[in-house]
């Protein structure tokens, strides 16, 4: 039966008429991915009325593709001009513009794209074989682990970014938390830190953040100093030398593939930390750590393949539970919804076939993306070419429309002005700006769950110390300050001594 539901699909997505609407959904989500602004939310929320009308299955075909295509997209711009397209390709940034720099930037670009393919294909086979295992998984997530979840993303973040002074990189991720709490609490919807601003009590938008965090400070450093207005080297495709490096790390992709998946099953956590936790621990785990950060090829392989990864993990609470596991994936659930499905623990009996479908789309459009995506990317690497006081006015007129099209505010313009100072002096301070980031992401999560997970406990703070998964969390942050902050290395010469 599964082999005929498998064909049928099959059967769908080569029909010429669904063929084109998978490339040219595919190249619309690549295109907003690569904006900064437009995020993979954004890009399925505007195709899912455009989809209305369409044939049931080429509606699921073009928000599939969307969403793979958004998610893919968005390491272009990070690696070109260090401006995550969206939240997921902060960590690819971090080593994918260092390679750019050095003129390998078709290099890093392909790497990242291959990795993107190869993080969603992977992720098909867990959608189709163990969703129910890993559903369980997940369900044993409850307020203190949920909240564990979210310092432990901040500290890896921090950690990783910092270039050697872990401190500075946790103080940005604590800053990002503080952030996060301005607006209309998520349990009594009580107003904090917004002084009667009805704009600041809808919440801090989290895109004009991003933007304000990264584009700023490279638009100021591209007029502020003589080097910024060279133009980087523009490279060509190094496929062969890309295929190697693939064939090299490949035990690393899978690594990242199935941490991806783990991430993206747990709701509500979404895929930049995906790429962060597998950006974490292939460098945790490399025999030259301190090459990541400047160039490092792994480093971009791993954060590309987990955060593509959570593609497909996401998808797996929403076809099961009917709970998203990020927030683009509860845009598409909405989406199944309305095209007359109903995703949740009666799904296989009522559309056995749906899950079958759901993944050989995720296959095609994971191909359609690898082929469409470095197409377009012969075009895009162009841009290496141009002095960046030319492109550096575009970048920032593209950075006041990205943040005023998330919700047509021009409060939103401001927000980004005022981040994008503070982005520049974080940068002026050898702060990383990731962690803040992650910490403005991170941050609504943490303090619900650490809130509720109090009032049920009447106060306690004991079930952070009784419960397994609490435990673990617990004893993975401890550890890594440890070993951040050297006291492994101070407890190692008492005992010499």
């Amino acid at each position: 039966m599964a082999l005929q539901y498998l064909g049928q699909a099959l059967m769908t997505v080569l029909i010429p008429y669904n063929i084109l609407v998978m490339t040219l959904s595919m190249v619309a989500g690549l295109v907003m991915g690569m904006l900064p602004g437009l995020s993979a939310t954004m890009a399925i929320a505007l195709l899912t009325g455009l989809t209305y009308n369409f044939p049931t299955q080429s509606a699921i075909i073009s928000l599939v593709s969307v969403y793979v295509g958004a998610i893919s997209g968005g390491c272009q711009s990070a690696i070109l001009l260090n401006i995550p397209g969206t939240p997921a390709s902060a960590a690819t940034a971090l080593d994918g513009f260092p390679l750019a720099k050095k003129g390998e930037g078709g290099l890093a670009i392909f790497l990242a794209t291959t990795s993107s393919f190869l993080g969603t294909f992977i992720s098909v086979i867990f959608v189709l074989t163990l969703t129910p295992l890993l559903t369980a998984f997940a369900l044993k997530f409850k307020s203190w682990e949920f909240f564990l979840l979210s310092i432990f993303g901040v500290v890896i973040c921090g950690s990783l970014t910092a270039q050697g002074n872990a401190l500075k990189g946790w103080i940005s991720g604590i800053l990002g938390l503080i952030v996060a709490q301005i607006g209309l609490d998520t349990l009594n919807t009580y107003p904090r830190f917004s002084y009667g601003n009805v704009n600041l009590m809808a919440n801090i938008q989290l895109i004009p953040v991003m933007i304000g965090l990264f584009g700023f400070p490279e638009i100021i450093a591209a007029f502020k100093t003589e080097t910024a207005q060279e133009s980087i080297r523009v490279s060509k495709f190094e496929i062969s030398r890309g295929f190697k490096l693939i064939g090299k790390n490949i035990s690393a992709i899978v690594r990242s593939a199935f941490i991806g998946v783990g991430v993206g099953i747990i709701p509500g956590v979404g895929e930049d930390t995906g790429g962060w936790l597998s950006y974490w621990v292939s460098k945790s785990t490399s025999k030259h750590p301190d090459s990541f950060g400047k160039g490092e090829t792994l480093g971009i392989i791993s954060a590309e393949t987990g955060n593509n990864a959570c593609i497909g993990g996401a998808i797996i609470p929403v076809l099961s539970l009917a709970v998203p596991g990020s927030a683009p994936a509860a845009v598409l659930l909405a989406a199944f919804l309305m095209h007359g499905y109903r995703p949740g623990p009666l799904l296989m009996t009522e559309s056995p076939s749906f899950i079958y479908s759901i993944c050989t789309y995720l296959a095609f459009a994971s191909i359609t993306m690898w082929i469409v995506a470095l197409f377009m990317s012969k075009m895009t690497i162009r841009i290496l070419g141009v002095q960046k006081k030319i492109l550096m006015p575009i970048i920032f007129t593209l950075c006041v429309i990205g943040s005023y099209l998330i919700n047509y505010n021009l409060f939103d313009i401001k927000v980004m002005f005022v981040f994008g100072l503070i982005g520049t002096v974080l940068s002026n301070l050898k702060f990383p700006a990731a962690p803040f980031l992650l910490g403005v992401i991170l941050g609504p999560m943490a303090d619900s769950n650490l809130r509720r997970g109090l009032n049920l406990s009447n106060g306690s703070l004991l079930p952070l110390i009784t419960q397994p998964i609490c435990i673990f969390f617990l004893v993975l942050i401890l550890l890594m300050v440890l070993a951040q902050t050297g006291l492994f290395k101070l407890f190692g010469r008492k005992r010499g001594k």
